[in-house]
């Protein structure tokens, strides 16, 4: 049996830190209330030309020295994003050039806050169709680019970074990736979505959300894809080590733990010091518990994302 094994994780954020105080100066807030409504303190802003393909390849790098491997091994690239560098060509490729990689295969793909989750059970069926054999799967984001900074509904809750783990096919392993689950819905677009893109309006557009609305449904499709994946693998949650859900709002965080009786300490938070950073959270997330020895090998950790479209899913792995 072929199993997909996390290998190394990276992560970066940019210089620039925006707290909620300087927010308030933009923008009719304080920093009570959005840490009374969200758990957000700060967030990390790319600076002036400091582009999503600079974030992730930063976090690429730190991965592959965790893992030990060089660019040379990569043979797949896959970016999870909402942010491109450019409507084309991809992100990826654009990343794998920086390496100095000639070989191999490299694309992007989109669920927005999902994406990383979603790249997960990607990559997992490449390496075990025999597709490749190591693989960077990377969450990068330049979400400040895409807001509206009046709009203090939306403003406050989004930051920049990215996230990326290197995974590699491995015969005979205990450890690697154990079972995925995704879905979607299309039927709530208009709950959270941009509202601009090239082929409807020319321009890049601006996040637009019902947040009461996305809560309520986060929290019942997150509990879901939770339980749902953790059947398939044929583990209970409750022998589940730790928990890395999307950084959207603290109060999901807090709801999906009630919702499933989860001890409030295996859930990974990091949304004070990061906010939203779409499909970047997951892996800034973990890498954090990792470097800071939460999370250990041998580890069974599950990952899971909420975002539009609506996208939704969840991954159990043993690191």
């Amino acid at each position: 049996m072929i199993r997909s094994v996390i290998k190394g994780i990276g992560s970066y954020l940019p210089q620039k830190i925006l707290s909620n105080a300087e927010l308030s100066e933009r923008v009719e807030t304080s920093d009570e209330w959005i840490r009374e409504r969200t758990g957000i303190g700060q967030r990390h802003i790319a600076a002036e030309g400091e582009c999503t393909s600079d974030l992730g390849l930063a976090a690429a790098q730190a991965a592959l020295n965790d893992a030990g491997m060089s660019a040379d091994d990569i043979d797949l690239i896959v970016v999870a994003t909402t942010t491109p560098d450019y409507t084309f060509p991809s992100t990826a490729t654009i990343i794998q050039h920086k390496l100095g990689i000639k070989h191999g295969a490299a694309f992007d793909l989109q669920a927005v806050c999902s994406g990383f989750i979603y790249g997960v059970n990607v990559v997992d069926a490449l390496l075990k169709s025999g597709t490749a054999k190591n693989a960077l799967l990377i969450g990068a984001e330049t979400f400040s680019r895409i807001l509206d900074w009046e709009d203090r509904t939306t403003c406050v809750l989004f930051g920049d970074g990215a996230g990326a783990v290197v995974v590699s096919a491995q015969e005979g392993s205990d450890d690697g990736i154990l079972s995925t689950f995704i879905r979607s819905n299309g039927e709530h677009r208009e709950l959270l979505y941009v509202d601009g893109g090239p082929s409807k309006t020319q321009t890049v557009g601006h996040v637009r959300m019902i947040g009461n609305q996305v809560f309520k449904h986060a929290v019942k499709d997150i509990a879901g894809a939770m339980q749902d994946c953790a059947e398939k693998a044929g583990i209970p949650i409750s022998d589940i080590d730790w928990f890395v859900p999307h950084q959207a709002n603290q109060r999901i965080l807090n709801g999906v733990a009630k919702r499933l009786k989860l001890d409030p300490k295996q859930v990974i938070s990091t949304v004070e010091y990061h906010a939203n950073t779409s499909a970047a959270s997951v892996p800034l997330a973990m890498d954090v518990a990792v470097k800071d020895g939460r999370i250990k090998r041998g580890d069974l950790v599950m990952l899971e994302a909420f975002g539009g479209g609506f996208t939704w899913g969840a991954a159990l792995f043993k690191f």
